[in-house]
């Protein structure tokens, strides 16, 4: 039988007050950190893992600046939630394995393409990628950017309907990945490196960059391809 770890006890305890017990309502703010892992026996630490399970999961999701919700769809979902929650890697590791195909060859095509204001844009969310990991802050928004901005430099149109399964992927690794501070410490080096080739205009370096940046997150995630 598969052992669950004390963040996944902590999930499933907390989805059970969601859905079974009903003492937090679709739509309705989950009470402050201090007080929730109080209440469930649990370290803060332990807490923030398990909403971050929720959020994969959809069950609970973060509003900027304002706290966690439950979601409105969170009484829709068997099961608890639970049976889904297995599914997670499963799925992350297809959305890396689909972005390590595709994403080297934009960055080389969007390096050939760009046009001074969109290189400009690339640039500019890239540094902001790097303030939010150097400030301890949220970096998914700025990083849903980055990303994004080397998409519309390819003048691809269906590269570009790509963008709702790369901001997902890189949306959940972000929530899901269990090694945080080491994929931050790649993000660094690797957006660094990427950048550093943009500006130089070097399409073959941004297409080996992107890809060194793919083998690294899906390492960082325990994702194996093959």
């Amino acid at each position: 039988m598969k052992k669950t770890s004390l963040s996944q006890q902590t999930a499933r305890r907390l989805y059970s007050l969601i859905a079974a017990e009903k003492k937090i309502a679709p739509g309705e703010k989950l009470p402050n950190e201090v007080e929730l892992s109080q209440e469930m026996g649990v370290s803060r630490a332990t807490l923030r893992e398990a909403i971050r399970e929720l959020v994969t999961q959809g069950v609970l999701e973060v509003r900027r600046g304002r706290g966690t919700f439950v979601s409105q769809r969170a009484g829709e979902i068997n099961d608890f939630g639970f049976s889904a929650l297995d599914q997670v890697k499963g799925q992350l590791r297809d959305l890396f394995e689909l972005r390590a195909v595709f994403e080297p060859e934009m960055a080389a095509l969007a390096c050939r393409r760009a046009s001074p204001e969109e290189l400009a844009d690339i640039l500019a969310w890239g540094r902001e990628v790097e303030a939010c990991i150097r400030a301890g802050t949220d970096r998914t928004q700025a990083d849903r950017e980055f990303h994004a901005a080397i998409v519309r430099a390819t003048h691809n149109e269906f590269m570009a309907r790509l963008l709702p399964i790369i901001s997902q992927a890189v949306e959940t690794a972000i929530l899901s990945g269990n090694r945080r501070d080491r994929l931050a410490e790649y993000t660094l080096r690797d957006h660094a490196l990427l950048m550093e080739f943009f500006t130089k205009g070097d399409p073959d370096g941004a297409r080996h960059a992107m890809a060194i940046h793919m083998r690294h997150a899906m390492d960082e995630m325990g994702l194996k391809i093959g």
